[in-house]
């Protein structure tokens, strides 16, 4: 497929995280963009006062006329059930109908790809290195899964020669990507529901690892079963961060490298994996020959990405952060950054969980990184793609958690029920439409404070 050819782009599921840093991307290259989304969000509404024409009802006759063209090219989430109307009308009629993941291959396999796998930090990692890239002068385009503070987008720069992607396991949708450079953050057991078990999930990670072919360009967190760059936190590794102290609320490290040891570096995002995550994009911006100094000058101003350990309120008796977390690892990994930064305070986490099939294949291990907070919320089991599954509902993980301090709300009873409590710190957690909540529960909050 040549890009250069299609002058309509239309997305089925715009709204998605990484499909709308897609339609970011054909606008900003000038092309027609439309699509549907099922719900109108925060990400919709930016994308419509960009020029985007959105509608929300699964219609046909909602199509913008032009794109009944050839020259159209169709996206589509793997998210969209097979029955939708506007997915059939297309393949009826042989339009080009690709998968995001399959568009992201042809967008990227003629530059020089960064690929970032992982099934916890790849949005953070890939928005970490995008900033350095683009910081450094590079002429890059980085696609990144959730939005990066420093440009209120999900979408750095506007490059032609340099991508950086995230390498998403979902759907194996990474197996599309010719990265040259390319990491593994981690490889949990996750997307069950797709693989069946862990084995399955690993084996296509080492697929996707594969795909480079010079190791010294695959960089992994030390101790996964793959041949590459190690890379550790307090532990010896190829690339290691060491000396890490805490100085004005942000972290002061050193790096030991293959060729050197960098002293100083500077990183306001808190939390162990979150250094994890520095230390894998400094060690891919220093194999791809940037300047310690530029890397150093872009960590040290990379801000974050919004619902990742993102502060709502930040005052001396009120602390609020919102977290994307949907996996047991990474709520554990939000549970340590705030005993770290916020010892001896009482902590209540309010969590939505995602998907019915994760909340049966982890449930007891949800119910240990809940048990570890002082107060629980629990909301029920945001569906996203899913069926209600007998016996798997929020009531039941509920039980499993080993906690007084715990009670099942509805989202109407949410902000009463927060309100309630006299904890100094709150976290709200989860990947589905809490992240909507976010506004007026920081609002109610605020009118407290």
């Amino acid at each position: 497929m040549n890009l250069n050819q299609i002058h309509n782009v239309y997305f089925i599921g715009i709204g998605g995280i990484g499909m709308s840093a897609l339609a970011r991307f054909f606008k900003a290259i000038d092309k027609n963009v439309s699509g549907y989304d099922k719900t109108e969000t925060q990400l919709t509404k930016e994308l419509q006062e960009l020029g985007i024409a959105i509608h929300f009802e699964d219609n046909i006759d909602l199509i913008p006329a032009d794109y009944y063209a050839e020259n159209t090219l169709v996206i589509i989430t793997p998210a969209v059930p097979m029955q939708h109307s506007e997915w059939n009308y297309f393949i009826e009629r042989d339009f080009e109908v690709k998968k995001r993941a399959e568009v992201l291959g042809i967008i990227t396999k003629d530059t020089f790809c960064f690929a970032v796998a992982g099934t916890h930090g790849k949005t953070t990692t890939s928005g970490i290195l995008g900033h350095i890239l683009f910081e450094s002068g590079v002429d890059v385009t980085a696609f990144v899964g959730g939005i990066v503070e420093n440009y209120n987008s999900n979408l750095i720069g506007n490059g032609k020669t340099v991508t950086v992607v995230e390498a998403d396991e979902f759907d194996r949708s990474f197996l599309h990507l010719h990265p040259n450079i390319a990491c593994v953050t981690s490889m949990d057991a996750d997307h069950l529901d797709i693989y069946g078990d862990k084995a399955a999930i690993e084996a296509s990670f080492l697929e996707f690892a594969d795909k480079v072919e010079d190791k010294s360009k695959l960089f992994i967190a030390k101790d996964l079963p793959i041949k590459g760059v190690t890379c550790a936190v307090n532990e010896g590794a190829n690339f290691s961060a060491i000396n890490i102290r805490i100085v004005n609320s942000q972290y002061v490290f050193d790096v030991i490298s293959p060729s050197e040891t960098i002293q100083n570096f500077e990183f306001g995002l808190p939390g162990k994996h979150n250094l994890m995550n520095a230390l894998m994009a400094l060690a891919m911006a220093k194999t791809f020959g940037l300047p310690n100094e530029d890397i150093a000058s872009a960590l040290r101003s990379f801000k974050g990405i919004k619902r990742r350990f993102s502060y709502q309120i930040r005052s001396e008796n009120l602390v609020y952060i919102d977290d994307y977390a949907h996996h047991p690892t990474e709520i554990n990994a939000v549970h340590q950054a705030v005993r770290e930064l916020y010892p001896n305070k009482k902590v209540l986490a309010i969590f939505q969980p995602h998907l019915f099939s994760r909340t049966r294949d982890f449930a007891d291990d949800f119910a240990r990184s809940l048990t570890a907070f002082d107060e629980v919320i629990l909301l029920d089991i945001y569906p996203a793609r899913e069926l209600p599954m007998e016996g798997i509902t929020s009531t039941w993980l509920l039980e499993k958690i080993n906690n007084n301090h715990k009670k099942l709300v509805s989202k109407l009873e949410l902000i009463s029920s927060i309100l309630e409590s006299d904890a100094a710190i709150i976290v709200t957690i989860g990947a589905g439409d809490i992240g909507e909540m976010v506004l007026s529960i920081k609002n109610a909050l605020n009118e407290t404070v």
